[in-house]
């Protein structure tokens, strides 16, 4: 009869004990991407509120937005990333203007 017959601890078994294999999180971009109707300054308010840029660096992802149509704002952690393009959703409705905001993968 052994010990589960017994209804006793298994004891004596010893299991190799590995290092937990650790990997980094899946990083994520936030852009913003240009439109006709948000003015460039609500723009810069929303990098410096927001991705707590600079005034110049804000003006400086500001032009590359209206120059190319859109501009990484910061690269996150899924959760974080999440949650910057919530507020700035939000916070572009609630002045009425249509901004768009969204996140890719980091790849590699």
């Amino acid at each position: 009869m052994n010990n589960v017959e017994r209804n006793e601890p298994d004891v004596g078994v010893l299991l190799d004990q590995t290092e937990p294999q650790l990997k980094k999180p899946q990083m994520y971009q936030v852009l913003i991407y240009n439109d006709d109707f948000t003015p460039m300054d609500f723009v810069v308010e929303i990098l410096c509120a927001f991705f707590m840029k600079s005034k110049a660096k804000a003006n400086e992802i500001m032009i590359r937005v209206h120059c190319t149509g859109k501009a990484v704002c910061g690269v996150y952690t899924k959760n974080v990333a999440e949650t910057k393009v919530s507020q700035v959703r939000v916070y572009s409705k609630q002045h009425e203007y249509p901004l768009r905001c969204d996140m890719l993968p980091v790849n590699g």
